[in-house]
């Protein structure tokens, strides 16, 4: 199932986000020197304070997935940090070796801002999910998870996205409470297919390393 993209952003900026993902990673590995952008004098929509998601897989299977949900810093600097928190500090995964990354696939989720769903029961909510093109936060006293919009291609439709994402947060398939809090989101997804394979490229217009 597609995800519909609503953030875009020029193809200069969007080679710029992939760019600075992939050089994180190859910094903490010892592969190159670089240390994260100065976005001063960059490119308008990278200075701006924005939220991300750093996915890494290796043959299709997943090997890193951090991120953030509210837009605290600019957003090549937010991508430097989750690139090396999905590499080295997801802890699901062992931290990522110079060996793997040579087969790691890379992509970056670029988050809209979340908005609050006011919802009376579960009914409600399976209803106005929009399979696709949302995102979900959900949270229970403390408990926290969210989904991003590509999780629905590996589920069959809002009910077991959202019983996974219930389990996910630590709750029951079948848990539901008047005080459940929701938020959704949509997402911008530009990738690239093993990039320590492919020639370095220069960052992009106005960015400085």
């Amino acid at each position: 199932m597609a995800v519909t993209c609503s953030v875009n952003l020029e193809p200069t900026a969007r080679q710029a986000v992939l760019w600075t993902a992939a050089t994180s990673i190859q910094a903490k590995l010892g592969l190159v020197e670089a240390a994260p952008p100065e976005v001063n004098g960059g490119h308008g929509a990278l200075r701006e304070p924005r939220a991300s998601f750093v996915t890494l897989t290796i043959d299709g299977e997943l090997r890193g997935c951090c991120g953030t949900l509210e837009p605290a810093r600019p957003l090549l600097l937010d991508v430097w940090s989750n690139a090396q928190a999905s590499a080295f500090r997801d802890p699901r995964f062992p931290p990522l070796t110079a060996c793997e990354w040579r087969c790691t696939s890379l992509e970056v989720s670029l988050l809209t801002p979340c908005e609050r769903m006011v919802v009376a029961s579960e009914q409600q909510l399976l209803l106005e999910l929009v399979p696709g093109r949302d995102g979900l936060v959900l949270e229970w006293r403390g408990m926290r998870a969210t989904f991003l919009p590509k999780v629905w291609e590996h589920v069959t439709g809002p009910r077991d996205f959202l019983r996974r994402l219930k389990e996910k947060a630590g709750l029951r398939a079948d848990f539901w409470a008047a005080d459940v809090q929701v938020w959704r989101y949509e997402t911008e997804i530009m990738a690239v297919e093993r990039p320590a394979t492919l020639e370095a490229a220069p960052p992009g217009p106005g960015m400085v390393y």
